[in-house]
């Protein structure tokens, strides 16, 4: 299984997906093969718009991407694909029309039998076990929180240690806090932006400059940088 799970997609000031391209390029390796895009996550603009910046992108890493909705059988699409991207929007729209067009167990068995998988924001939240970690509002029925199990372990991307100046709410660590009370037997990696794990060869790694925020239940906040070994989180 190789997985590809990033916080997010543009960095303040930079062009779209520039800080990920050359992660996404050497991951992918120089072999041309066929990318299927799935841009369900996205709400207030068109797939067509979405599968533009996504393929303008992409081909200047030497790769040619389609998306899902120009697919009539997108169930064979997915076999058929060489790998699998899925861009981030909400969560909650991209789980509702992966169960309505019944992608979950082909995406799943898919990436299994080793189709590299790539997804930043609401596209990493999908590759654990749930959507329960993500950071979005459930603006519709997801028709079920289960997602694609990739890994067992919950990301919360875009991770923040603290609130916005001004802000009253709870902070990002005290929701996580929430989510391990009622669910004590599951880890979330608070994966900061900028940041991205990279799952190969048996071996999770943690590629970026900043550190992610490990969270179990009972158990300190713990720092984990670039470099040290991940591996326990995926035993």
């Amino acid at each position: 299984m190789k997985l590809l799970l990033i916080s997010n997609s543009t960095m303040p000031g930079e062009p779209y997906l520039s800080y990920p391209r050359f992660e996404i390029k050497k991951f992918l390796g120089d072999k041309n093969v066929h990318l299927l895009f799935i841009p369900y996550a996205a709400v207030t603009f068109s797939f067509d718009l979405y599968e533009a910046k996504v393929k303008e992108r992409f081909a200047e890493i030497g790769h040619q991407i389609t998306s899902i909705h120009h697919y009539h059988d997108p169930v064979k699409a997915v076999q058929e694909a060489g790998a699998i991207v899925v861009g981030g929007g909400n969560t909650w729209q991209l789980v509702r029309m992966l169960h309505d067009n019944h992608l979950m167990d082909a995406i799943r068995e898919k990436v299994l039998q080793g189709t590299p998988y790539i997804g930043w924001s609401a596209g990493s939240n999908v590759a654990c076990p749930t959507l329960r970690t993500t950071n979005d509002m459930p603006i519709i029925d997801p028709k079920g929180f289960d997602c694609l199990g990739l890994v067992p372990f919950q990301i919360n991307p875009h991770y923040l240690d603290v609130n916005p100046e001004g802000h009253g709410g709870e902070t990002r660590e005290q929701r996580i806090e929430e989510f391990l009370e009622i669910n004590p037997g599951i880890t979330v990696v608070g994966l900061r932006e900028g940041t991205m794990l990279k799952y190969a060869d048996n071996s999770l790694q943690l590629i970026g400059s900043r550190s992610a925020r490990i969270f179990k239940k009972g158990e300190e906040p713990q720092e984990l940088n670039p470099g040290e070994n991940l591996d326990f989180l995926v035993p």
